[in-house]
């Protein structure tokens, strides 16, 4: 035989309870059968429920709270810091890539100067070496010009010397042929002072 759960108070309290409420209100009591049916659980999500809303809302700012502290004291300022430290990164990157450009800059302006001074230079040797170079040449030039003019002048000399030795040459074969003509023609010979008027009247 089984029993009734309704009729068993401490099986089901709610509806015990309400058992009670209701004799207390009508002074009568009340059979099993009057008992209002409580249910035990309703349906839906506990989000939706109005009984729930101060509890989330409460949470709700717990955990806002909770993030803010979280994002203002903690994540912002390693970003913060994150951020500023690439920044100075970047910028002495750019002020070593500055300085490092200036330093070349110069060294290329310095390296420029300098070939221009040498160039310069260069250029300034050049000119002194031409210049050595047509001095000498012309020293050597008249030193062979002088050279040359004393050899002429030597030759000359022996030339005239030469020609002086043939005209004497010259003049005492001639006495000779003329005293043999002379003597051949008129059969008696000419004296030598007869021989060199006749050989002067005739050269003149």
């Amino acid at each position: 035989m089984q029993t009734d759960a309704t009729a068993d108070p401490a099986a089901n309290p709610g509806k015990a309870v309400a058992a009670e409420g209701g004799e207390a209100v009508t002074g009568r009591p009340v059979t099993p059968a009057q008992t209002v049916q409580q249910p035990e659980h309703q349906g839906g999500l506990p989000q939706f429920r109005t009984e729930y809303w101060a509890g989330q809302i409460i949470w709700l700012v717990i955990l806002f709270a909770a993030l803010y502290l979280l994002l203002s004291r903690v994540f912002v300022p390693r970003l913060r810091r994150v951020r500023d430290e690439r920044e100075q990164a970047i910028g002495g990157a750019i002020e070593e890539a500055r300085r490092v450009r200036a330093e070349a800059d110069a060294q290329a302006a310095a390296a420029k100067a300098e070939m221009a001074e040498a160039r310069a230079k260069a250029q300034a040797q050049a000119a002194d070496a031409k210049a050595r170079a047509a001095a000498e040449s012309a020293e050597r030039h008249r030193a062979q010009e002088a050279e040359l003019a004393q050899k002429l002048a030597a030759a000359e000399d022996r030339i005239r010397a030469s020609r002086d030795a043939a005209m004497g040459s010259v003049q005492a074969v001639a006495s000779e042929t003329a005293a043999a003509i002379v003597e051949k023609l008129t059969g008696q010979g000419a004296s030598p002072a007869e021989l060199d008027a006749a050989l002067a009247s005739s050269r003149a």
